[in-house]
């Protein structure tokens, strides 16, 4: 028998024919619905339709592969029509999983699933050592229904032989209703802008938060990127969302796509304390040793060997973990001949004398490397930077979109791991829960943070927005006078904003401090915690949002522009215990360097706190627990 290899080219869409009428899926506690029919879906939360009936599915071509022994391409046949459900499968899972950091101690991680099995032609088995040409194409759609939203992917099983798929598009479309409004970021780092779905000019980031008519809040999301092409959502027409893959995709069976997730809330802060959604949706931990995973507080320095030394000695003082080298210590980071496995020939320093140093006084050293030397020199240093004893990378202007470049990056993840090496990637990234699986990937930019001085209605947007998908590293500023908003705004970031790895004191120098009382908060605060609640806000206006770290807690509120007074219930604190708040406020009125006053009063759960906000402002409290 002739031996046949089959790839997919000739363009198809996947389409399905059924003898069932529909399916549904509910969410444990019944209140949000899935409904499958004709290779549509639509969601119902709470009796209110979130997703009206939208499309599924993708588009592939598909062609003769041409070898010595394969027949001409005449002879090709097309796939598109005549897709059927074959079976269904139902389970359910309800288990709760402990990560080794992250802003709660445990994850629950519960939900009903239903996996649609699609087939095309006839089932058969090939005789041993017979190659048969391929007489049955599968595809999956598995759908897991949350109590916080439900996430879908296409899965493609194993063919007989060992089908290769090229897949051109993805069609899953978002219909709704009429008055929908989105917070629309058409680059990973660019500004939000509350946009209703028509007139679209450009496409959007994920994740895409939006405002219903009738209440609801919504985001989409993508989760599980690992091999696939990076998605953002286009407006196929009015109030129709559409994904949209940055490129085609090639693969062997068996293979999954990313997640689809939408996430649904009541009110927008439930979306914010629900985002450990897209971890649950990535493989389990592969690493079986994280005791060298350690995070974080970061203190950038500059690349002389003085202000390094003191750059870890102030670091040292302010109970941080980290210093770090950015750009420039190895060479000009664009040219392609600056080599990252040396230090420039115009430095006066070594990195294992900076990592001796800092080794002395309990701190870690990180280095940036732009892409163009670690996609040059990935295999050679890695090692290096063990035996230096460095102990994490900061990814620099990483390539993101196409499958290429998302395997190469999640491949130098996983090879970072193999020499305990943790990870920040800057520039256009976006997390999509991949950490859960390698935590030595920390943190991550893909956010407009301090690198531009954002105001303060967008500080107040990200919560809602890009926080949603992973850990940010906005790089936090202090001293810095193009800071737009108040110093107990930016204080308050430590709190809101979670980063296993925080940046602090970006652009500032040791020699800026002078005694400031109220940086013990930076002091106090870790980067992670054992649980997290959002207590309050609404995007584009305010947030406040508690955090739990032993017996302690910590609290940030910011508002946006406008001035706005927060009144704020201590129900979160343990019952029957005592604390002393340590509040960190603007008070213009001081006439200090700074502005922020410190004050303290005895509370318990019972109370409520009253904290006016400047416009552009905020404020920080610290709970200590009166043993």
């Amino acid at each position: 028998m002739k031996h046949l290899f089959y790839i997919l080219s000739l363009a198809c869409t996947m389409c399905v024919t059924s003898s069932y009428a529909s399916e549904r899926i509910c969410s444990p506690d019944g209140r949000l619905v899935f409904e499958y029919s004709d290779m549509t879906y639509s969601i119902k939360f709470i009796d209110k339709t979130i997703i009206e009936q939208s499309s599924l599915g993708v588009e592939i071509h598909n062609k003769l592969f041409e070898n010595a022994l394969a027949v001409k391409n005449d002879q090709a046949e097309h796939w598109c029509d005549n897709l059927r459900i074959e079976s269904i499968d139902r389970d359910s899972l309800d288990e709760t999983w402990m990560p080794p950091y992250g802003e709660w101690k445990s994850i629950r991680n519960k939900y009903n699933r239903m996996v649609i099995h699609f087939i095309k032609g006839e089932r058969v088995t090939p005789k041993e050592g017979e190659y048969l040409r391929n007489e049955c194409y599968l595809m999956d759609l598995e759908v897991r229904a949350y109590n916080e939203g439900i996430a879908f992917r296409y899965t493609f099983p194993e063919a007989i032989n060992g089908l290769f798929i090229h897949l051109t598009n993805e069609l899953t479309e978002f219909r709704f209703a009429d008055g929908a409004e989105a917070l629309c970021c058409s680059w990973a780092q660019g500004p939000y802008t509350w946009m209703p779905l028509k007139d679209w000019k450009e496409e959007a980031e994920r994740p895409l938060t939006l405002r219903l008519q009738n209440g609801i809040a919504v985001s989409l999301l993508e989760a599980r990127l690992v091999d696939y092409a990076r998605t953002k959502f286009c407006l196929k027409q009015e109030n129709v969302v559409k994904t949209q893959p940055y490129s085609s995709v090639d693969f062997m069976t068996p293979y999954s796509t990313s997640w689809r997730l939408v996430m649904v809330g009541e009110k927008f802060i439930d979306l914010c304390n629900h985002d450990y959604m897209v971890l649950n949706l990535n493989e389990k931990q592969a690493l079986h040793d994280t005791s060298w995973i350690r995070p974080g507080k970061v203190f950038r320095s500059n690349l002389d060997k003085k202000s390094i030394m003191e750059s870890i000695d102030f670091a040292t003082d302010r109970h941080f973990q980290y210093v770090h080298l950015d750009a420039g210590w190895y060479g000009t980071e664009w040219k392609m001949e600056s080599s990252a496995l040396q230090v420039a020939p115009t430095r006066d320093f070594t990195i294992p004398e900076i990592v001796e140093y800092a080794k002395s006084k309990g701190i870690g050293v990180f280095l940036y490397v732009n892409q163009r030397a670690l996609y040059q020199q990935l295999d050679s240093i890695v090692p290096l930077y063990k035996e230096w004893g460095v102990k994490g990378i900061k990814f620099g202007f990483v390539q993101v979109g196409n499958q290429q470049w998302t395997t190469w990056l999640h491949k130098a993840i996983r090879l970072c791991a193999e020499h305990h090496l943790m990870v920040d990637i800057h520039d256009e990234y976006r997390p999509t829960g991949y950490s859960r699986t390698y935590p030595n990937l920390m943190t991550a930019e893909g956010i407009r943070g301090n690198e531009e001085m954002p105001d303060a209605t967008h500080n107040v947007t990200l919560p809602f927005t890009r926080f949603l998908c992973g850990p940010a590293d906005y790089t936090l500023c202090y001293f810095n006078n193009r800071v737009k908003c108040t110093k107990a705004h930016q204080l308050a970031m430590a709190a809101v904003y979670y980063s296993p790895l925080t940046w602090m004191f970006w652009y500032d120098k040791p020699s800026l401090y002078r005694g400031e009382k109220e940086i013990e908060f930076w002091e106090k605060i870790p980067t992670t915690f054992d649980d997290t609640k959002v207590l309050q806000g609404k995007p584009g206006e305010y947030i406040v949002t508690a955090r739990r770290s032993g017996e302690a807690w910590f609290v940030g509120t910011m508002t946006n522009n406008d001035a706005r007074t927060v009144t704020l219930p201590l129900d979160f604190l343990a019952k029957g215990k005592k604390y002393t708040a340590h509040i960190y406020e603007d008070k213009p009125e001081l006439g200090t360097r700074t502005n922020v006053s410190i004050t303290t009063k005895k509370v318990n759960s019972k109370k409520t706190l009253t904290l006016p906000l400047l416009p552009s402002g905020g404020a920080a409290i610290w709970f200590e627990q009166i043993n």
